[in-house]
């Protein structure tokens, strides 16, 4: 399933419409879908070496647009669609103790947590509940979801023949590895609050 669905996005990136669906899984993840758009970018990456630097501004911009949605949620809809999915993420105790945070941290939490595996929707939402300047958010989003996607981009522009390589060879591990990261994202969010 896992080979299925690598080779699909592989020849995804070869149609008009790759840009449009890395945009959608950036938007999505910045304010409410559990998949990073890592998991179309690296396969779309390695498979257009030539078009990686666009892949990132797609990611990037997409991100940060889908981070104002999850602002918005925040901030307009955290008694309902904030609460709910806070409490499916298992963080619903948490969200208070992390508004507060931002009275303090605000800007480090958006940076740091921004670049890491942590899901970027939470801190999203969080930052319209916790009525953080919108202004700074925005500015806040641009700096760590490009450097981010810029980041990995220019490993993926250097390294992206060896490293289609070892997906091709070693899909099942490096897809295991990944999900792990992403659990442990979550736990260090939890963690961390």
């Amino acid at each position: 399933m896992i080979r299925r669905l690598y080779e699909w996005i592989l020849a995804l990136a070869a149609k008009p419409s790759a840009p449009w669906a890395l945009g959608a899984v950036s938007f999505a993840e910045s304010s409410f879908f559990p998949v990073p758009p890592d998991a179309m970018l690296v396969p779309m990456a390695v498979s257009r070496p030539d078009r990686v630097w666009f892949y990132a501004t797609i990611a990037t911009v997409a991100s940060v647009l889908g981070g104002l949605f999850g602002y918005a949620i925040g901030a307009l809809l955290f008694d309902s669609v904030g609460a709910w999915l806070f409490k499916i993420y298992g963080l619903a105790d948490k969200a208070e103790t992390f508004q507060q945070s931002y009275a303090t941290y605000g800007h480090w939490v958006i940076l740091l947590k921004g670049l890491t595996p942590i899901p970027y929707k939470l801190v999203t939402i969080t930052s319209g509940f916790a009525h953080y300047s919108l202004f700074w958010f925005t500015v806040l989003s641009v700096i760590t979801r490009g450097a981010r996607f810029f980041l990995l981009a220019g490993l993926l522009g250097r390294y992206g023949v060896g490293i289609r390589a070892v997906l091709d060879r070693h899909l099942n591990v490096v897809a295991g590895l990944f999900a792990v990261v992403i659990i442990l994202g979550f736990v260090a969010f939890k963690v961390l609050l």
